[in-house]
């Protein structure tokens, strides 16, 4: 309990540093939202002044944060000047789509990435697994954004998955709807498997390969253990701490992949309603949209290190007090 209480409260810590430089870089960024007003002839600077003064942003830097903290404590994050509207409601509509976006890329991330490492470590040093390392190499090496749209131009061109989908209405069957949402969802998730994937098979590997140069593994093979059961059985919870602590890199990395993919797949998430806010300078919402981004990488961080808690017992003996 010691540690969680230690661990959140770092938590905290570090989403209120986040917090001030997003305030900081925001009052650094030239420009606000109305620049473009001056540049219209009708508008009097009377009224933009009138309407700085009705946002606040005539206020000096820390009284406009401890404003938005006030605001933050209410869950309302701000006042977005573009929508009109506080912003936690206008986040929460994207927000639903990213998690839903990162979780079902997490899971099948996970669900081909876990055995598929298992596997290339029992065949450590045969040709597939000197092939799929060399490829992984190369994939890991190419930035998200020139992967992704190196597919999308694949897509577009052979015409593998469909792109588009006409609009949902409220006449279409659940199951209508279900199928447009998958259609959709097929290019980003795709996307985020393949480099996410990449990723966690090697570190699967190398935490499995050094588990097998171990003398009990080789004792249990003695015994006459069969292979599968020594490797699922014995070989990987062995090697679930160094898996477990990727766990939270991982969700950390698909959470940020998921932001430019979006903008890439014409996703409805988090990613296209940031860059949307940031070209007209709608920083409230830029700044809730990485508080959000930052608390779910941290979310994911303490979620790993619960499991790594309860999977390893050394850390819950010894692992407390060098914490």
């Amino acid at each position: 309990m010691k540690y969680l209480l230690r661990t959140l409260a770092r938590a905290v810590l570090l989403l209120i540093g986040v917090s001030l430089l997003c305030f900081l870089f925001t009052e650094m960024a030239p420009g606000n939202f109305f620049d473009e007003m001056r540049l219209n002839p009708q508008i009097s600077p009377e009224t933009i002044s009138a309407l700085q003064a009705r946002y606040g942003l005539d206020q000096p830097l820390l009284i406009r944060y401890g404003r938005w903290l006030q605001s933050a404590a209410r869950a309302d994050f701000g006042y977005s000047i573009a929508y009109n509207a506080p912003v936690a409601p206008l986040l929460w509509t994207r927000c639903k789509n990213t998690l839903l976006l990162t979780t079902t890329s997490m899971f099948f991330t996970w669900l081909i990435s876990l055995p598929l490492g298992v596997w290339m470590a029992a065949r450590r040093g045969s040709t597939f697994d000197k092939a799929f390392s060399a490829a992984g190499s190369m994939l890991v090496s190419i930035p998200e954004v020139v992967l992704g749209v190196a597919l999308l131009a694949i897509v577009v061109r052979w015409r593998l998955l469909p792109l588009s989908t006409p609009p949902t209405t409220d006449s279409q069957t659940a199951l209508a709807r279900a199928h447009d949402l998958v259609v959709r969802m097929l290019l980003p998730v795709l996307i985020l498997v393949l480099v996410e994937s990449v990723i966690i098979v090697r570190h699967v590997r190398d935490s499995v390969c050094e588990i097998l140069g171990m003398p009990f593994v080789q004792s249990a093979k003695a015994l006459g253990i069969p292979r599968t059961r020594v490797l699922f059985r014995h070989v990987l919870p062995a090697a679930a701490s160094p898996t477990i602590s990727l766990f939270g890199f991982s969700l950390a990395g698909l959470m940020s992949g998921s932001l430019l993919i979006e903008v890439i797949c014409g996703w409805p998430g988090l990613g296209p309603f940031i860059l949307e806010a940031t070209l007209s300078r709608d920083f409230y919402i830029v700044i809730a949209s990485i508080m959000l981004s930052a608390c779910f990488m941290i979310g994911g961080n303490l979620i790993a290190d619960v499991m790594l808690l309860v999977a390893d017992p050394r850390i819950r003996t010894g692992g407390l007090d060098a914490k």
